[in-house]
């Protein structure tokens, strides 16, 4: 687009869509003549003044076509500023002397930057990439009446029409009934009902016999423990579970008092509890 039609378009009526509706409705539509004579000052004379006017009287068009796409869940102000876009390129290409009216060559280039917007937003991953895919896409949602599947006939109904293949039809319908899912598991998803990809990927280090042969020498080695420590007196199991196992650490004074002894045999006694479970476990 040239710059010349891009300042032209920033003087389209801002705001929201009721207000942009009004007033695009309060530019009086052209008749025959007024658009030849001003397509033809644009064209030989490069005149802005004249393409402004051509693009304002058209602009109750694009809102029209615009919401005809509604149901694709994107926001119609969009539509409608894409549609603009492709009106504009209209414009910039129309020849008055073919002798057809600017809307109908308009159509299509309206149609053309909307179906580009949509196919760009409607999902995360594109859905239609090559002609066929995308006439697949935007004629197949108009041709199914209810959410049900197509079934054998209206499949060969579509792709007669369409002339594509019974395959296309089936591979474009399963898009249209797919929905984007999110790689990672939002922060208060529940794990056990939600599904994310990320959560079925291997690590690249991860090795299942590796990991059970982990888990099982975890296992081993904590039954070795737990035995080596119920070989010790009742205190210096006390003593230890205070010392290293409680959430809450108790210091050698505190147990000091609590026993009737100094700190220092508190120690002692913790030095030869460990000395005793390295013993059992080596």
């Amino acid at each position: 687009m040239s710059k010349a039609l891009a300042t032209v378009a920033m003087s389209v009526p801002q705001g929201n869509i009721d207000a942009y509706v009004t007033a695009i409705h309060s530019v009086p539509v052209l008749t025959p003549e007024e658009e030849y004579n001003l397509a033809t000052r644009y064209k030989d004379e490069g005149d802005l003044a004249a393409v402004r006017e051509l693009i304002l009287s058209h602009l109750r068009f694009v809102v029209h076509i615009a919401r005809s796409y509604s149901g694709y869940g994107l926001s119609q102000a969009d539509l409608i500023q894409e549609g603009n876009v492709g009106l504009m390129k209209a414009v910039k290409r129309f020849d008055p002397e073919i002798g057809v009216r600017l809307i109908s060559f308009a159509v299509h280039w309206i149609k053309a930057e909307i179906h580009e917007f949509v196919l760009r937003n409607w999902r995360i991953v594109k859905v239609a990439t090559t002609k066929a895919q995308r006439k697949l896409f935007f004629n197949l949602r108009s041709a199914k009446k209810t959410l049900n599947w197509l079934n054998n006939d209206e499949v060969k109904a579509v792709a007669d029409d369409l002339g594509v293949s019974e395959i296309e039809v089936r591979r474009m319908e399963s898009r249209l009934n797919s929905r984007d899912t999110a790689f990672d598991l939002p922060n208060d998803a529940d794990e056990e009902s939600t599904f994310a990809p990320a959560a079925y990927l291997e690590a690249p280090e991860s090795d299942p016999a590796q990991t059970l042969e982990q888990q099982d020498w975890e296992s081993h080695h904590q039954k070795r423990l737990f035995n080596a420590i119920q070989t010790l007196d009742e205190r210096s199991q006390e003593i230890l579970a205070a010392r290293w196992l409680n959430d809450e650490k108790a210091t050698l004074q505190e147990l000091a008092e609590k026993y009737q002894v100094s700190a220092e045999r508190i120690r002692q006694l913790e030095k030869n509890a460990m000395n005793k479970i390295k013993a059992c476990m080596s």
